[in-house]
């Protein structure tokens, strides 16, 4: 595991170098959406990284929001998001990640997720303590919901915004501040590290939250994850410290 950690590292610096070096500069669109927008830096850094993955491991699968490589069914799959925070980065905000975990048939066994901006690096194994910076860290120890700090995404597709919507407006009552901040890797690492006490997302893909599931666990944390039944490949994610009733309706 050790050797897959350290591979997911180096994949998740190379490509965060990328990032740097193209933040800021103009940027090549390939497609636009309603709520979203695809970069040709997405597709260049996922190359990227599975090429560093894949030379190292050719036997592994890679799935990831780019396309996918190998064989699916193969008992190691690599599970990336290049680029976590796509509209952020285009828009020139500064908040935006890579997200690498590796799956052993139904099990993340190790996942990193990475700031180049702030030069975090958050990486755990299964069954160990995770890091940030080469330093353990926990769950927020905070037990009051009127406490806590929580992000409630709302998705791309007009269904989740209606479905997150009345959520938001529930918890922005209930709990010290929402916040809204464009990343969903880097939600999940934040509730891991005890920035944030939660993370709900109504409609979300596995490579958005793979690593920060391993991760939040392996602080202490607790991560609900329901495949939704109309939306293909997309799930809905409770992810929390535990410490709070969140008292979802």
């Amino acid at each position: 595991m050790t050797d897959f950690l350290d591979a997911a590292i180096e994949a998740a610096r190379a490509a965060g170098e990328l990032l740097r070096q193209n933040f800021h500069q103009q940027l090549r669109v390939n497609a636009t959406y309603k709520h979203d927008i695809k970069l040709e830096i997405d597709v260049t850094t996922q190359e990227l990284i599975t090429d560093l993955l894949l030379q190292k491991f050719p036997q592994h699968a890679l799935y990831g929001e780019e396309g996918i490589v190998g064989d699916q069914g193969a008992e190691y799959q690599w599970i990336v998001d290049p680029l976590d925070g796509t509209v952020n980065y285009f828009y020139g905000i500064p908040h935006f990640c890579t997200s690498i975990a590796l799956r052993h048939r139904d099990q993340m066994v190790a996942g990193v997720i990475y700031d180049p901006i702030r030069d975090e690096m958050w990486a755990g194994r299964k069954g160990e303590a995770p890091t940030l910076n080469g330093e353990p860290f926990r769950v927020s120890e905070r037990t009051e919901l009127s406490d806590a700090i929580i992000s409630v995404g709302l998705s791309k597709t007009g269904q989740t915004i209606r479905e997150g919507m009345p959520l938001l407006q529930d918890m922005v009552q209930r709990v010290r501040k929402c916040r809204l901040l464009g990343s969903a890797a880097l939600d999940m690492a934040y509730v891991a590290c005890g920035r944030f006490d939660a993370y709900i997302e109504q409609g979300i893909s596995l490579w958005d939250i793979a690593a920060g599931w391993l991760l939040i666990e392996g602080a202490g944390g607790v991560v609900d994850l329901q495949p939704r039944l109309d939306m293909k490949d997309k799930y809905m994610v409770v992810a929390s410290s535990g410490r709070i009733q969140l008292n979802l309706q």
